[in-house]
């Protein structure tokens, strides 16, 4: 490894000097588009030339997802249990009580010495959404004196990020502890214009200009890095500091709420809604297994670690969960993320037309795909790293790599093996009785299936936020009929974008980041 690059600090092979770890990271970026592409093609060679393995792999594979599907399910309404728990709690009252004995933070005698840095990287967003964002943070129980808030704002988009900041600055600007305004730079060699750039230069500014000048200890410090339309409700940063005083290590820990992208989920077309309600329920599967869990969109962290890897990689599209790894790799597997078991309310991914909704609807999909990079990241940092168990390497690259490869491949699974057999298989598999009853095998399969479909369309009426008065309680059936729309989810906005995503690694056509618009209407 070339002595002068730091393997913590890739963010693509072309980064590496020394051929042969540069070889070993490019084979890793290729590793989860090869498995997915040589699956799906296996999937029609098999069909055409072996049908009856195919059947028999397409019913074996139907059984296993109804049992994952039930199992996703059970996970699922654990987490909404404990989740309607969490909401009905007075984290402040709760926080208040805690005894001290049962603090677990270094250098911290009261729940009062705790300060939350909260981070809000914008781009395009408009100022209605920002404001929004801001009056949340107001109302929250935590006292504000305690918050300091970052608006973190892009050079590039200086002509748009200037006024909204301005306005914000003149509306809340003695709200908080502190307001702090940071204009990350354009062109800074080495970077890659996204939010981990932006990032890592405000809360370096926040550093240097307000807790290093005011001497506050770092480990008192809790940074919050929030997507600009993240609304919390007002309970969030008592139940935040409760979780990190009793967390069993805190400066080894990242604490992960829920995200709900509800704010304007009325105004979203049907199967923009399916989208973001799946990407909650995902959430929800994750929070009841912390052992699998990493980072996801806005999530917090303790600043004192933070600050000791340097903060985000400025060189990656997905900061957030590449922060996850960042952190494994340099604290040596000594890291884990604690489930909040408490709700962030985000923006679903809506256009001002259904046809530029799809666009980006395809694009944010493609960005969140695009996180197979991390596989290239954490497979070579595995390599480096010695002092990480082998167990420990097996069980999270498994983990990491399933996870990227089903997304790619597990719906086309499904919905082409049912059929392809009966197509490519010629006139002789045709006429046997198998190939009669396959439709028939696979339908049963996937209705019991669909149980795990019900009941995450009755939960999503819980996540509901009040109706506004233009949409008619007709759209309530709409609510329910939005679920017929999920193959097509799952495919055209699952399969192909993280298909497309690796694909793009296989050739090294590695992706910007792309900035997800925030738009939405005013309720009338």
């Amino acid at each position: 490894m070339d002595a002068d690059i730091n393997y913590l600090k890739i963010g693509k092979a072309s980064e590496i000097k020394n051929r042969k770890d540069r070889r070993i990271f490019r084979f890793f970026e290729i590793l989860p588009g090869a498995l997915s592409w040589l699956t799906l093609i296996l999937i029609f060679i098999i069909s055409w030339l072996y049908p009856i393995w195919a059947v028999v792999f397409v019913v074996l594979f139907d059984t296993y997802w109804f049992f994952k599907t039930l199992f996703f399910t059970i996970h699922a309404v654990h987490t909404f249990k404990i989740l309607r728990k969490s909401l009905k709690t007075d984290w402040l009252i709760e926080l208040k009580n805690l005894p001290k004995e049962k603090y677990n933070s270094q250098g911290i005698s009261s729940w009062e010495d705790i300060y939350h840095l909260i981070i809000f990287p914008m781009v395009i967003e408009e100022y209605e959404v920002v404001r929004e964002t801001f009056l949340a943070i107001e109302k929250s129980n935590y006292p504000l004196e305690k918050l300091i808030v970052v608006l973190a704002y892009e050079e590039r988009k200086e002509n748009h990020g200037k006024e909204v900041v301005e306005k914000i600055k003149d509306e809340f600007g003695n709200k908080f502890f502190k307001l702090l305004i940071t204009k990350h730079p354009d062109g800074i060699e080495g970077e890659l214009a996204g939010k981990g750039a932006n990032e890592t230069w405000a809360a370096r500014r926040a550093k240097e200009e307000i807790i290093d000048e005011l001497k506050i200890p770092y480990e008192r410090v809790v940074v919050s890095s929030f997507d600009v339309d993240t609304a919390i409700s007002p309970n969030y940063f008592a139940c935040l500091s409760y979780r990190y005083l009793t967390a069993k290590n805190p400066l080894r820990s990242s604490f992960q709420p829920i995200p709900f992208f509800t704010n304007n989920i009325w105004q979203a077309p049907a199967l923009a809604r399916v989208i973001s309600f799946s990407a909650t329920f995902f959430q929800f599967i994750q929070q009841s297994r912390p052992e699998k869990m990493t980072t996801f969109s806005s999530h917090s962290m303790p600043f004192a670690s933070l600050v000791e890897i340097d903060f985000w990689q400025t060189n990656v599209v997905s900061e957030d969960s590449r922060i996850f790894w960042q952190f494994y790799l340099f604290y040596n597997g000594d890291w884990e993320v604690v489930p909040l078991f408490y709700p962030v309310n985000m923006d679903a991914n809506v256009d001002r037309t259904f046809w530029g909704t799809m666009v980006n609807q395809y694009k944010q999909q493609r960005r969140w795909g695009y996180g197979a990079h991390d596989l290239a990241y954490i497979f070579f940092g595995f390599t480096k790293n010695k002092k990480i168990s082998l167990k420990d390497k097996l069980s999270w690259g498994f983990v990491a790599l399933e996870g990227f490869y089903s997304w790619a491949t597990s719906a086309l699974i499904i919905f082409l093996l049912g059929w392809l057999p009966n197509i490519l298989g010629g006139a002789r598999f045709s006429t046997t009785i198998i190939s009669f009853n396959l439709p028939k095998i696979t339908s049963y399969i996937m209705t019991a299936a669909t149980v795990g479909l019900i009941i995450m369309a009755i939960l999503s009426f819980w996540f509901l936020p009040p109706r506004p008065p233009r949409f008619g309680k007709f759209r309530y059936v709409w609510m329910v009929l939005q679920w017929i729309f999920v193959p097509v989810a799952m495919i055209v906005f699952g399969c192909i974008p993280a298909l497309e995503a690796q694909t793009r690694l296989i050739f090294g056509k590695y992706m910007g980041f792309w900035p997800t618009p925030k738009h939405r209407q005013a309720d009338e």
